[in-house]
């Protein structure tokens, strides 16, 4: 499951057994990706509450499945599969569009996902992926592009960190060797309107 020691949830003792508490999803299982911070209780409470904030707060106004898209489109930029899978199939369940999943999932592998919803959206895409490839090129006309695209500078900040969260993740998985062995893919904290509600379902 990963390449150093985790904690499953029936040995956790003390704060991480609180914590895995909240983080639980059906019989409780907790992502390995959460596991991976067993030996750092203190990492594993960072992580989620920024993940919570991210992607799962009700003060976000970017539609949850594009941000759970974006997510997708920069794990797949970052080769982490195992990001892509688990919310590949959160995106899925939001959209509620099987055939339209399946093919933005199609150009993601190709690193070509325009095309497929509002125009808008693919500057969105471009963005997080020059984000991602090489943040170090990025200047001011990229966001006068999204302004004049139809994004706020609010929902352009949500653009911004949910790409810069799945990078901070998908180095978290791919350097310590995580795989969903064990986990139930797609399972998220939707309780959006209450930022201390992290259980997955």
């Amino acid at each position: 499951m990963s390449w150093i020691q985790t904690i499953g949830f029936e040995e956790a003792k003390g704060k991480l057994k609180s914590i895995y508490n909240r983080v639980k999803g059906p019989n409780n299982n907790v992502d390995n990706v959460l596991m991976l911070h067993s030996l750092r209780p203190h990492t594993l409470k960072g992580h989620m509450t920024l993940y919570k904030s991210v992607l799962h707060h009700s003060g976000n106004t970017l539609p949850k499945w594009y941000l759970e898209a974006l997510g997708v489109y920069v794990s797949q930029l970052n080769q982490c599969s195992y990001c892509v899978d688990h919310h590949y199939e959160g995106f899925k369940r939001l959209l509620s569009d099987d055939d339209t999943a399946q093919r933005f999932l199609e150009g993601v592998k190709k690193e070509q996902p325009n095309g497929i919803f509002d125009p808008k959206y693919d500057g969105g895409f471009s963005y997080a992926k020059k984000l991602t490839k090489e943040p170090f090129n990025s200047n001011q006309e990229d966001i006068l592009l999204l302004k004049d695209l139809g994004f706020s500078e609010g929902e352009i900040l949500e653009i911004n960190q949910v790409s810069s969260y799945f990078n901070y993740v998908n180095r978290s998985v791919l350097g310590l060797g995580i795989t969903t062995q064990g986990d139930i893919l797609g399972l998220s904290p939707n309780e959006n309107d209450d930022p201390e509600n992290w259980g997955h379902s």
